[in-house]
């Protein structure tokens, strides 16, 4: 059977032998991981392995990925989970970026659990505006579909963050490869309305990192290279609590397919469960917790609600965390 191998970070005080994509977390050791199988502890590990965790990752909306970066979310939506409804989205959108958001992700069709499908002319008409009125910010667009994918690129989108991961759309593929323009591809189990209601796995860390090769085969063979991908293992999209929480212990794990990791946990319903937060706007200390653990595996995006509460941790953990230049 064949394993799977997670770089283990080392502490910062701790001399590393490689440095994971460059960035900020070095390692020395791999947890070697296989179905039905107790994990192992390695010094070792192949050398195309090695190769996809180390090799750099190319900027994403023109921002380097050897740092943490924040990506504020704006919902120009009445249903979003969390904010439907509740600000004017270009107004929010500048206040992200004055809040040091480094890109946002613009969306104008919810795909909370049990939403339903937006008709493409009403997702246009809602996004659009917004990514005119944010012209020279990093702006990602939020859509499962080619139809307002291609408006948004038009409109002055730089990337297309597809929850569906091209399972949506079976034209998106193409015009992602014929724009030339980055993807993020997510994994998700099922749709938006119906996701949740029975989510099993055989082994959840495993399945959705071998789903997510399959997504990355899928973009490359439509002409998209992987220095273009961006992949987000999509928690809360078809996943229970200790889903979620198997993934976000191991998320390391998902560094060898050798793309760039965006992370998507902001105000979901497990922070609430587990840390006595019943309201989404509640959860931004768990959300915070849970981003700086994710960072200390090495993450490199975080999609965000709470950008100023994100960037103050950020900032107090790399003060605590790094010895001075």
């Amino acid at each position: 059977m064949t394993p799977y191998y997670r770089p283990i970070p080392d502490p910062d005080t701790t001399p590393s032998r490689w440095r994971l994509a460059e960035g900020w977390i070095g390692f020395s050791r791999f947890e070697r991981l296989a179905r039905g199988a107790a994990p192992v502890v390695t010094d070792d590990a192949p050398d195309n392995v090695i190769a996809a965790l180390t090799a750099p990752r190319a900027p994403v909306l023109g921002q380097t990925i050897d740092r943490p970066r924040i990506m504020g979310i704006v919902n120009a939506t009445p249903d979003s989970f969390s904010d439907g409804g509740s600000y004017d989205p270009a107004a929010h959108a500048r206040a992200l970026i004055a809040a040091g958001a480094d890109m946002l992700d613009i969306g104008g069709e919810s795909t909370r659990p049990g939403s339903a499908e937006v008709p493409p002319a009403q997702e246009i008409a809602r996004i659009t505006p917004v990514i005119r009125a944010m012209s020279g910010a990093a702006i990602s667009v939020d859509t499962r579909k080619a139809k307002v994918a291609k408006a948004a690129l038009d409109a002055g989108a730089g990337l297309i963050n597809d929850v569906s991961g091209f399972d949506f759309d079976p034209d998106l593929a193409a015009l992602i490869a014929a724009r030339g323009v980055p993807v993020c591809l997510m994994h998700a189990q099922g749709l938006p309305a119906t996701m949740q209601d029975d989510p099993r796995y055989d082994d959840v860390l495993l399945d959705v990192y071998d789903a997510l090769a399959h997504r990355i085969a899928r973009a490359e063979a439509a002409g998209i290279p992987r220095d273009r991908i961006v992949i987000d293992p999509g928690i809360g999209f078809g996943k229970t609590q200790a889903h979620n929480l198997a993934i976000l212990r191991r998320i390391s794990l998902y560094h060898g397919l050798g793309c760039t990791i965006l992370l998507g946990v902001s105000r979901k319903r497990f922070i609430g469960s587990l840390g006595g937060a019943e309201t989404a706007a509640d959860r931004a200390p768990g959300t915070l917790a849970i981003t700086l653990a994710a960072i200390a595996q090495g993450i490199q995006i975080h999609r965000v609600h709470d950008v100023d509460a994100v960037r103050q941790g950020l900032a107090l953990w790399q003060a605590v965390t790094r010895e001075p230049d």
